[in-house]
């Protein structure tokens, strides 16, 4: 009996640390549960600008013509053209590793770009460092990701970092179109928009951040959560019906 009471207590340390790294990887788990959530995005200033904050701070990130806008108080886009972006981080399958190897922490990015909740990458432009949206063999030859977000605030990152630009692609319609400046040098080099000995025209840009925002659980994301459980309960009922049938072959 008391041999059976020492072993016990002996066995006390061991069942804690187990029992405190399971807490840990559930803590971990959940905490990371956030990127694969379908978020709407927003803009956000790094200071405050006086005739830009009240129009571009909170304005939606929305989707057009394959490529990424923002829809600030006074753009003017027709009628039912833009998609907001609603999406989620999502393993891009031939660059993960690459990535990893690069010192690089991060996945792709998709969102739907319709009401039928079509997903597509998200990326950017190799040659214009534009942010655009496609399929997988769009993408293939620009840059995927690595997307990531910063610990606390949650904003955009892109191959690690926040430089993220909003450029006025359009003076009459007040149209802002989203570039990622790889180079840090303000989109000015290479034949960059922002080269003006290149282009021959100056153009308005403004320093960005992009933050993930929850979307309101209206009636619609409703349904739509109740459409994936489902697809994902009969999918592991699949898998478990596949791996019984195999384990009945083999014996």
């Amino acid at each position: 009996m008391v041999l059976g009471i020492l072993s016990a207590v002996a066995a006390c340390p061991a069942i804690i640390g187990t029992t405190e790294a399971v807490r840990h990887g559930q803590k971990a788990q959940a905490k990371e549960a956030h990127r694969g959530q379908k978020v709407n995005m927003i803009v956000k200033l790094p200071t405050p600008i006086p005739g830009y904050t009240e129009n571009f701070e909170g304005a939606l990130i929305v989707l057009k013509d394959n490529k990424v806008y923002i829809q600030h108080a006074q753009s003017t886009f027709p009628a039912d053209s833009v998609h907001p972006f609603a999406g989620y981080y999502l393993p891009y399958p031939s660059n993960q590793n690459k990535w990893a190897g690069a010192g690089y922490k991060g996945e792709g990015l998709v969102s739907t770009i319709n009401d039928a909740n079509q997903l597509n990458w998200i990326y950017v432009d190799r040659d214009t460092h534009e942010l655009k949206y496609g399929v997988k063999a769009d993408v293939e030859a620009h840059c995927a990701g690595p997307w990531d977000c910063t610990a606390v605030d949650k904003r955009m990152t892109f191959e690690g970092w926040e430089g993220f630009i909003a450029v006025q692609v359009d003076a009459k319609e007040d149209i802002w179109a989203l570039y990622f400046d790889r180079f840090d040098d303000g989109l000015s080099s290479n034949g960059l928009i922002g080269d003006f000995e290149e282009t021959g025209k100056q153009v308005r840009m403004l320093e960005v951040q992009l933050v993930r925002k929850e979307r309101m659980k209206g009636f619609d994301m409703a349904c739509e959560e109740r459409v994936e459980r489902i697809r994902a309960m009969r999918g592991k009922q699949k898998e478990e019906q596949e791996a019984g049938l195999q384990g009945s072959e083999g014996e």
